[in-house]
């Protein structure tokens, strides 16, 4: 069990994922229209997005995930209204990555923000690729699924239910005490 770093682009946004273990998170590939919108928003293709369109993504707690520098730089964005918190550094438009609200504790950190040579040695191999209806060609990995699996859904329903059971959805730095985003979300095409 270790902490894993994390890191902007640019470097001024730093932090870890405290305590991480393959069996504390999940890491998946996501191919959805929204995660690929979301590159495409912060003008961040080639450093988010894989050939078919995925963005690799560590789901865990949120009270894992800390900051030590450059919190003032967290910048928050939606694709629609009542769309995820999508979180980014305003600095460099680094994507960091998909919270719900205050009270649910998850976080899909993106893997630009995370600064390890090998990913799948500290966070656990890839348990899933899904929503590849929405990649783009013919992707070659090796299992996929066009929506979230069965199995891959109650495991992260099981452990979100654990960590806000054990009071994991706080401290949050996406979120003030009053539960509200530390950053206004801007809607896209809305407030840009």
């Amino acid at each position: 069990m270790g902490d894993v770093a994390l890191q902007c682009e640019c470097g001024k946004v730093k932090g870890s994922i405290n305590s991480a273990t393959p069996s504390s998170g999940l890491n998946v590939v996501c191919c959805c229209s929204d995660c690929q919108q979301f590159a495409v928003w912060l003008e961040q293709q080639s450093t988010v997005l894989d050939q078919f369109g995925g963005t690799q993504i560590y789901q865990t707690s949120m009270s894992q995930l800390t900051l030590h520098e450059g919190a003032e730089q967290l910048r928050c964005m939606r694709l629609s209204p009542g769309g995820l918190l999508r979180w980014y550094s305003g600095c460099c438009n680094t994507a960091i990555g998909n919270t719900m609200k205050a009270s649910v504790p998850f976080i899909g950190v993106i893997h630009s923000f995370i600064n390890v040579s090998d990913m799948q040695e500290h966070l656990g191999p890839v348990r899933a690729y899904v929503q590849t209806q929405d990649a783009v060609g013919e992707p070659d990995y090796p299992y996929s699924a066009k929506k979230f699996p069965a199995g891959i859904t109650l495991r992260i329903i099981r452990k979100m239910i654990s960590w806000r059971v054990r009071g994991m959805h706080k401290p949050s730095v996406f979120f003030g005490k009053d539960g509200r985003p530390v950053s206004k979300p801007v809607i896209a095409g809305v407030d840009n």
